[in-house]
Protein backbone atom coordinates (compact mmCIF):
# COMPACT_ATOMS: atom_id res chain seq x y z
CA UNK A 1 0.00 0.00 0.00
CA UNK A 2 1.52 3.51 -1.13
CA UNK A 3 1.90 5.99 1.82
CA UNK A 4 -0.79 8.08 0.19
CA UNK A 5 -3.01 5.48 0.65
CA UNK A 6 -2.25 4.97 4.23
CA UNK A 7 -2.45 8.46 4.50
CA UNK A 8 -6.13 8.76 3.13
CA UNK A 9 -6.95 5.67 5.11
CA UNK A 10 -6.26 7.26 8.64
CA UNK A 11 -8.10 10.36 7.47
CA UNK A 12 -10.93 8.59 6.82
CA UNK A 13 -10.46 7.31 10.30
CA UNK A 14 -9.59 10.05 12.02
CA UNK A 15 -13.08 11.46 10.29
CA UNK A 16 -15.04 8.77 11.70
CA UNK A 17 -13.58 9.33 15.62
CA UNK A 18 -14.37 13.15 15.29
CA UNK A 19 -17.54 12.11 14.14
CA UNK A 20 -18.38 10.00 16.83
CA UNK A 21 -17.16 11.97 19.69
CA UNK A 22 -19.75 15.00 18.39
CA UNK A 23 -22.32 11.80 18.32
CA UNK A 24 -21.52 10.75 22.06
CA UNK A 25 -20.96 14.54 23.16
CA UNK A 26 -24.76 15.37 21.85
CA UNK A 27 -25.63 11.62 23.12
CA UNK A 28 -24.89 12.85 27.01
CA UNK A 29 -27.88 14.89 26.99
CA UNK A 30 -28.36 18.16 28.55
CA UNK A 31 -25.51 18.66 30.84
CA UNK A 32 -23.18 22.00 31.19
CA UNK A 33 -20.75 22.42 27.81
CA UNK A 34 -17.80 22.97 29.96
CA UNK A 35 -18.38 19.76 31.60
CA UNK A 36 -18.73 17.95 28.70
CA UNK A 37 -15.69 19.92 27.01
CA UNK A 38 -13.79 18.65 30.69
CA UNK A 39 -14.10 15.27 30.30
CA UNK A 40 -13.69 14.81 26.92
CA UNK A 41 -10.31 16.38 27.27
CA UNK A 42 -9.15 14.87 30.65
CA UNK A 43 -9.32 11.28 29.03
CA UNK A 44 -7.51 12.24 25.96
CA UNK A 45 -4.89 13.70 28.33
CA UNK A 46 -4.79 10.08 30.33
CA UNK A 47 -4.57 8.57 27.07
CA UNK A 48 -1.70 10.32 26.07
CA UNK A 49 0.30 10.83 28.65
CA UNK A 50 0.88 7.11 28.14
CA UNK A 51 2.58 7.83 24.91
CA UNK A 52 4.47 10.49 26.08
CA UNK A 53 6.15 8.75 28.75
CA UNK A 54 6.54 5.21 26.56
CA UNK A 55 8.70 8.06 24.42
CA UNK A 56 10.41 9.32 27.34
CA UNK A 57 9.74 12.71 26.04
CA UNK A 58 9.28 15.60 27.79
CA UNK A 59 5.26 16.23 29.26
CA UNK A 60 5.04 19.99 28.78
CA UNK A 61 7.76 20.25 25.88
CA UNK A 62 11.04 22.34 25.41
CA UNK A 63 11.62 25.76 26.99
CA UNK A 64 11.47 27.53 24.24
CA UNK A 65 8.64 26.22 22.50
CA UNK A 66 6.16 27.28 25.90
CA UNK A 67 4.78 30.44 24.14
CA UNK A 68 3.92 28.33 20.87
CA UNK A 69 1.96 25.45 22.91
CA UNK A 70 0.67 27.90 25.03
CA UNK A 71 -1.56 29.93 22.64
CA UNK A 72 -2.29 26.86 20.91
CA UNK A 73 -3.86 25.19 23.73
CA UNK A 74 -5.67 28.61 24.49
CA UNK A 75 -7.28 28.90 21.52
CA UNK A 76 -7.65 25.05 21.13
CA UNK A 77 -10.02 24.97 24.27
CA UNK A 78 -11.78 28.49 23.73
CA UNK A 79 -12.64 26.40 19.96
CA UNK A 80 -13.78 23.27 21.59
CA UNK A 81 -16.25 24.64 23.70
CA UNK A 82 -17.98 26.47 21.25
CA UNK A 83 -17.43 23.76 19.08
CA UNK A 84 -19.18 21.58 21.79
CA UNK A 85 -21.90 24.95 22.24
CA UNK A 86 -22.83 24.01 18.32
CA UNK A 87 -23.03 20.65 18.52
CA UNK A 88 -25.50 20.64 21.48
CA UNK A 89 -27.71 22.93 19.41
CA UNK A 90 -27.47 22.22 15.93
CA UNK A 91 -28.35 19.38 13.29
CA UNK A 92 -24.56 17.53 14.36
CA UNK A 93 -23.52 17.46 10.27
CA UNK A 94 -24.76 21.23 10.43
CA UNK A 95 -22.39 21.65 13.03
CA UNK A 96 -19.40 19.72 11.95
CA UNK A 97 -19.50 21.55 8.35
CA UNK A 98 -19.53 25.05 10.48
CA UNK A 99 -16.45 23.80 12.04
CA UNK A 100 -14.93 22.90 8.93
CA UNK A 101 -14.89 26.17 7.63
CA UNK A 102 -11.27 26.53 9.62
CA UNK A 103 -8.69 25.13 7.02
CA UNK A 104 -10.37 28.15 5.29
CA UNK A 105 -10.35 31.12 8.31
CA UNK A 106 -6.37 29.30 8.77
CA UNK A 107 -5.76 30.86 4.89
CA UNK A 108 -6.86 34.37 6.19
CA UNK A 109 -4.80 34.33 9.68
CA UNK A 110 -1.76 32.70 7.78
CA UNK A 111 -1.64 35.64 5.18
CA UNK A 112 -2.21 38.39 7.87
CA UNK A 113 -0.21 36.90 10.88
CA UNK A 114 2.78 34.52 8.89
CA UNK A 115 2.66 37.14 5.98
CA UNK A 116 2.23 33.82 3.60
CA UNK A 117 1.28 34.79 0.05
CA UNK A 118 -2.97 34.37 -0.52
CA UNK A 119 -3.35 33.10 -4.16
CA UNK A 120 -6.04 34.12 -5.52
CA UNK A 121 -7.73 30.62 -5.71
CA UNK A 122 -7.18 30.75 -2.45
CA UNK A 123 -9.30 34.00 -1.80
CA UNK A 124 -11.85 32.57 -4.51
CA UNK A 125 -12.39 29.56 -2.14
CA UNK A 126 -12.72 31.12 0.96
CA UNK A 127 -15.38 33.26 -0.01
CA UNK A 128 -17.33 30.67 -2.05
CA UNK A 129 -16.87 28.56 1.48
CA UNK A 130 -18.22 31.44 3.33
CA UNK A 131 -21.15 31.81 0.86
CA UNK A 132 -22.15 27.71 1.61
CA UNK A 133 -21.93 28.87 5.49
CA UNK A 134 -24.72 31.16 4.78
CA UNK A 135 -27.25 28.35 3.38
CA UNK A 136 -26.13 26.56 6.25
CA UNK A 137 -26.86 29.31 8.99
CA UNK A 138 -29.95 30.74 6.62
CA UNK A 139 -29.50 33.71 9.15
CA UNK A 140 -32.77 35.67 9.70
CA UNK A 141 -31.68 37.97 12.36
CA UNK A 142 -33.30 35.83 15.27
CA UNK A 143 -32.26 34.13 18.36
CA UNK A 144 -32.18 31.26 16.50
CA UNK A 145 -29.13 31.94 14.67
CA UNK A 146 -27.16 32.35 17.94
CA UNK A 147 -26.09 28.95 17.78
CA UNK A 148 -24.59 28.99 14.29
CA UNK A 149 -22.91 32.14 15.38
CA UNK A 150 -21.31 30.15 17.91
CA UNK A 151 -20.73 27.53 15.42
CA UNK A 152 -18.43 30.03 13.00
CA UNK A 153 -16.52 31.37 15.89
CA UNK A 154 -15.21 27.83 17.03
CA UNK A 155 -14.05 27.61 13.68
CA UNK A 156 -12.16 30.77 13.89
CA UNK A 157 -10.47 30.11 17.27
CA UNK A 158 -9.51 26.79 15.77
CA UNK A 159 -7.96 28.35 13.20
CA UNK A 160 -6.28 30.20 15.30
CA UNK A 161 -4.89 27.25 17.26
CA UNK A 162 -3.80 25.59 13.81
CA UNK A 163 -1.80 28.91 12.60
CA UNK A 164 0.25 28.43 15.97
CA UNK A 165 0.78 25.03 14.93
CA UNK A 166 1.76 25.31 11.85
CA UNK A 167 4.89 27.85 13.71
CA UNK A 168 5.13 25.41 15.91
CA UNK A 169 5.68 22.18 12.92
CA UNK A 170 7.84 19.77 13.96
CA UNK A 171 9.54 21.28 17.04
CA UNK A 172 7.43 19.16 19.51
CA UNK A 173 6.25 15.52 19.36
CA UNK A 174 2.59 15.37 17.99
CA UNK A 175 1.79 13.49 20.97
CA UNK A 176 3.33 16.12 23.56
CA UNK A 177 1.75 18.64 21.52
CA UNK A 178 -1.64 16.76 22.02
CA UNK A 179 -0.99 16.29 25.44
CA UNK A 180 0.04 19.60 26.29
CA UNK A 181 -3.34 20.97 24.84
CA UNK A 182 -5.79 17.69 26.49
CA UNK A 183 -3.64 18.59 30.19
CA UNK A 184 -4.05 22.74 29.12
CA UNK A 185 -8.33 22.54 28.51
CA UNK A 186 -8.36 20.01 31.36
CA UNK A 187 -6.99 22.47 34.00
CA UNK A 188 -8.79 25.52 32.82
CA UNK A 189 -12.45 23.39 32.26
CA UNK A 190 -12.22 22.20 35.90
CA UNK A 191 -13.01 25.57 38.11
CA UNK A 192 -16.56 26.28 35.46
CA UNK A 193 -16.92 22.15 35.21
CA UNK A 194 -16.87 22.09 39.40
CA UNK A 195 -19.20 25.61 39.64
CA UNK A 196 -21.92 24.22 37.65
CA UNK A 197 -21.53 20.94 38.11
CA UNK A 198 -24.55 18.69 37.26
CA UNK A 199 -24.58 15.30 38.44
CA UNK A 200 -23.97 12.19 35.50
CA UNK A 201 -25.84 8.95 35.32
CA UNK A 202 -23.37 5.54 34.63
CA UNK A 203 -24.51 6.44 30.40
CA UNK A 204 -23.48 9.80 31.04
CA UNK A 205 -20.13 9.04 32.13
CA UNK A 206 -19.91 6.76 29.23
CA UNK A 207 -20.55 8.85 26.56
CA UNK A 208 -18.21 11.38 27.93
CA UNK A 209 -15.35 8.90 28.04
CA UNK A 210 -15.94 7.32 24.88
CA UNK A 211 -16.13 10.98 23.40
CA UNK A 212 -12.44 11.75 24.64
CA UNK A 213 -11.16 8.46 23.29
CA UNK A 214 -13.11 8.89 19.66
CA UNK A 215 -11.33 12.61 19.96
CA UNK A 216 -7.85 10.93 20.93
CA UNK A 217 -7.88 8.31 17.89
CA UNK A 218 -9.23 11.64 15.75
CA UNK A 219 -6.52 13.82 16.60
CA UNK A 220 -3.73 10.83 16.61
CA UNK A 221 -5.07 9.63 13.00
CA UNK A 222 -4.78 13.03 11.25
CA UNK A 223 -1.96 13.84 12.54
CA UNK A 224 -0.29 9.97 11.26
CA UNK A 225 -2.08 10.77 7.94
CA UNK A 226 0.00 13.62 7.15
CA UNK A 227 3.28 12.27 8.18
CA UNK A 228 2.43 9.79 5.10
CA UNK A 229 1.31 12.37 2.45
CA UNK A 230 1.24 16.24 2.24
CA UNK A 231 -2.51 18.14 3.58
CA UNK A 232 -3.03 19.44 0.62
CA UNK A 233 -3.15 15.74 -1.28
CA UNK A 234 -5.21 14.27 1.53
CA UNK A 235 -7.14 16.75 3.22
CA UNK A 236 -10.51 16.55 1.18
CA UNK A 237 -10.95 13.00 2.26
CA UNK A 238 -11.58 14.73 5.81
CA UNK A 239 -14.49 16.17 4.93
CA UNK A 240 -16.23 12.57 4.93
CA UNK A 241 -16.83 13.81 9.08
CA UNK A 242 -19.68 15.80 7.24
CA UNK A 243 -21.17 12.31 5.79
CA UNK A 244 -20.58 10.57 9.18
CA UNK A 245 -21.98 13.23 10.81
CA UNK A 246 -25.07 13.46 8.53
CA UNK A 247 -25.80 9.36 8.58
CA UNK A 248 -25.02 9.48 12.23
CA UNK A 249 -27.90 12.50 12.94
CA UNK A 250 -30.37 10.89 10.89
CA UNK A 251 -29.70 7.42 12.46
CA UNK A 252 -29.57 8.29 16.48
CA UNK A 253 -31.15 12.12 16.82
CA UNK A 254 -33.62 11.30 13.54
CA UNK A 255 -32.49 15.42 12.72
CA UNK A 256 -32.36 15.12 9.11
CA UNK A 257 -30.77 18.62 7.40
CA UNK A 258 -32.51 20.99 5.57
CA UNK A 259 -32.48 20.98 1.55
CA UNK A 260 -30.34 24.44 2.16
CA UNK A 261 -28.21 23.30 4.46
CA UNK A 262 -26.93 20.10 2.10
CA UNK A 263 -26.80 22.46 -0.55
CA UNK A 264 -24.19 24.96 1.71
CA UNK A 265 -22.23 21.24 2.59
CA UNK A 266 -21.86 20.52 -1.26
CA UNK A 267 -20.75 24.87 -1.80
CA UNK A 268 -18.35 24.07 1.27
CA UNK A 269 -16.99 20.93 -0.36
CA UNK A 270 -17.03 22.16 -3.58
CA UNK A 271 -14.59 25.00 -2.20
CA UNK A 272 -12.26 22.68 -0.70
CA UNK A 273 -11.54 20.30 -3.36
CA UNK A 274 -11.62 22.93 -6.11
CA UNK A 275 -8.25 24.37 -3.82
CA UNK A 276 -7.27 20.39 -3.59
CA UNK A 277 -7.58 20.16 -7.15
CA UNK A 278 -5.47 23.57 -7.61
CA UNK A 279 -2.71 22.71 -4.96
CA UNK A 280 -1.96 19.36 -6.45
CA UNK A 281 -1.28 21.06 -10.06
CA UNK A 282 0.78 23.31 -8.39
CA UNK A 283 3.07 20.67 -7.05
CA UNK A 284 3.09 18.85 -9.98
CA UNK A 285 4.02 21.98 -11.67
CA UNK A 286 6.79 22.69 -9.52
CA UNK A 287 7.95 19.03 -9.84
CA UNK A 288 8.70 19.36 -13.58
Amino acid sequence: MSDRNKGIILLLVSALGFSLMGAFVKLSGDLPTAQKAFFRNIVAAIITVGFVLHHKERLFGKKENQKLLLARSALGTVGIVLNFYAIDRLVLSDAEMLNKLSPFILILFSAIFLKETARRFQIISVIVAFIGALFIIQPEFSVEIYPYIVGVFGAVFAAGAYTFLRVLGNKEKYYTVVFYFSFFATVVLLPFTIFSYEPMSLTQWVYLILAGACATAGQFGITLAYKFAPANEISIFFYSTVVYSALLSIVLFGQIPTMLSVLGYFIIFGASFYMFLKNNKMDLEKSK
